[in-house]
């Protein structure tokens, strides 16, 4: 059971992927590669297409839940969870700009924007024109998303909710299931066109750099929290660690949230404040995952060269917290809702996405580790804020865990 559940996830097979498309490309004839660099050349162009439509049936409804449930406390949690990512992706920007010249020093020359020159090319192509901007698609969504958290529209609202879960619908039974094929033709790409070794050595430096800075996040994270609620941090920590290695091990915030609530209530946490921040947290805590986007991206601008000043990387970062809130429930859904900012905010081609992808889902447990134990931190600083506040009476007397996935507008939690 155990291995049949490991071969259907979705890492082991982004992981096949790259080592079939590495092995291939040692004796692939040009005519079959061209096969598989067609069909990433009209996938990348759908993911084009869909992107805008994805950000706004996303984000949409994720605002207009805003204003419905716990009140207050539904809009703290959230401002929280929002700075705590932004945070993260500032802390990236830095670590960018103070450890890149030295750690991928002798690799600026590898351009990753020359994946897709060299003796390759596709058969056919088709240009697939997307509905709306990107930056049109977030307006947009930010408008209505705003303007129904003060104006009662059911019939709206439920209609932009129908349209997330289509949309969830196409990324979790096309995009998802295609994602492998696409990560074996970048690479059965890089091998074939000869830069493959230097861009992986890059690449492997970032990935434990962004392992390693995980774990920093999230002593601060804990350091903020001991210092608002007056308790010892290295304790509250200490007792997250259950959560933190129960996702590491099950990559899913899902499946982690009764090892959370218990952790947390380990630190002094009511059970009414836990109940409700852990779940909701769940959903929309992403600085983990902030902190891996982050990292990667700025890594591939830093080899092809390109200038990354802060007022680019805050006005990217400030839009990528609000993605991340209202990113899918499926596993690699956070990288997809980002597919959309690396685009249009930072240029990237179908290929530097494309290696986002891999690069994200590889150590995709360890950011989702991140994400986890940083709810704890939250839920303690709520807690103190709360005093007690946040009673039955405020919440549904049913289920806390039902309320909090509700007022979230998510149907899914984070993997």
């Amino acid at each position: 059971m155990d291995l049949r559940r490991i071969s259907s996830s979705l890492l082991f097979k982004i992981i096949v992927a790259i080592i079939l498309g590495i092995i291939c490309s040692l004796f692939f004839p040009e005519t079959l590669a061209r096969v598989f660099v067609t069909f990433n050349g009209l996938f990348g162009s759908f993911l084009g297409f869909f992107v805008p439509v994805l950000i706004f049936a996303l984000i949409t409804p994720s605002i207009a839940g805003l204003g419905r449930g716990a009140g207050k406390w539904l809009g703290i949690t959230t401002g929280i969870a929002y700075g705590s990512a932004v945070i993260s992706g500032l802390m990236s920007w830095g670590i960018a700009t103070l450890i890149y010249p030295w750690l991928l020093a002798n690799q600026d020359e590898v351009r990753v924007s020359d994946i897709d020159e060299g003796a390759l090319t596709a058969y056919i192509s088709i240009e697939m024109p997307a509905p709306m901007p990107v930056m049109t698609a977030l307006i947009l969504a930010f408008v209505l998303g705003v303007s129904m958290t003060t104006v009662k529209s059911d019939t709206l609202y439920g209609a932009v909710a129908d349209l997330r879960r289509v949309v969830m619908k196409v990324i979790a039974s096309f995009i998802i299931p295609l994602l492998p094929i696409y990560i074996f033709g970048l690479f059965l790409s890089l091998g074939m066109n000869g830069n493959l070794i230097d861009i992986l050595s890059a690449f492997t430096k970032v990935l434990l750099l962004a392992i390693v800075f995980s774990f920093v996040l999230l002593a601060i994270q804990y350091l903020l929290a001991g210092a608002i609620t007056g308790r010892n941090p290295l304790t509250a920590l200490k007792n997250m660690m259950p959560a933190y290695f129960t996702a590491l091990g099950t990559s899913s915030s899902a499946a982690t949230i009764p090892v959370t609530y218990e952790s947390a209530l380990k630190n002094g946490v009511s059970r009414s404040v836990a109940g409700f921040v852990v779940p909701l947290c769940a959903t929309i805590h992403l600085s983990g995952s902030m902190m891996k986007i982050s990292l990667f991206a700025f890594a591939i601008m830093f080899l092809d060269g390109m200038a990354l000043p802060l007022p680019l990387a805050l006005g990217f970062i400030l839009m990528l917290g609000v993605t991340m809130v209202a990113a899918p429930g499926v596993p690699g859904g956070a990288i997809m809702a980002a597919v959309g900012l690396l685009s249009s905010n930072l240029g990237f081609t179908d290929e530097q996405v494309a290696l986002m992808i891999a690069a994200y889902i590889a150590i995709d447990s360890f950011g989702t580790a991140c994400n986890v134990t940083g709810d704890g931190a939250i839920a303690m600083v709520i807690d103190k804020f709360a005093k007690g506040t946040i009673v039955r009476s405020e919440l549904d007397e049913g289920d806390d865990l039902g309320l909090a996935l509700a007022i979230s507008g998510e149907e899914h939690i984070k993997s």
